[in-house]
């Protein structure tokens, strides 16, 4: 009898851990359908938390996130749509190096656009925010997660 309800509960234990990965979907669908307008103000709004951004640097900075999520909602549909196709083959060797250097012109563009209108402290605090941003998004790839 005591087999039989050990072998219940790892059962159980086991189907629960299996569905753990549809809770993030719930978060993730609600931030897919946030328009892109809503996107660069909430990451604008977070910023000036952060910074302690002036009105004029807000709408600086707001620009930069609007065009920035613009691209990505971009992207998103055209991934989405060669999902759909079922015409998902894995990118050759040099569309990976266009995709990468093209994602890293941004990311240059978007650096010195922000050390123009940042003040250098609060350029300096904005690195390290995208730093941390960074390293926990490698964390997550490697499935440590917040737990480590």
């Amino acid at each position: 009898m005591k087999k039989v309800v050990m072998g219940l509960m790892f059962l159980l234990t086991l189907s629960l851990m299996a569905q753990r990965p549809h809770e993030q979907e719930g978060r993730r669908m609600a931030k897919e359908k946030m328009t892109a307008e809503q996107v660069a103000t909430l990451q604008t709004k977070k910023l000036t938390l952060a910074l302690d951004l002036t009105e004029d640097q807000q709408k600086k900075v707001k620009q930069i996130n609007l065009a920035n999520a613009e691209f990505h909602e971009s992207k998103m549909a055209e991934r989405d749509a060669k999902n759909e196709e079922h015409d998902a083959k894995k990118p050759s060797t040099e569309e990976r190096f266009n995709m990468q250097n093209e994602r890293l012109e941004r990311q240059l563009a978007e650096q010195k656009q922000m050390k123009q209108i940042l003040t250098d402290e609060q350029y300096a605090q904005w690195r390290k925010l995208k730093m941390k941003r960074h390293e926990r998004g490698k964390r997550k790839k490697k499935g440590e997660g917040r737990r480590g």
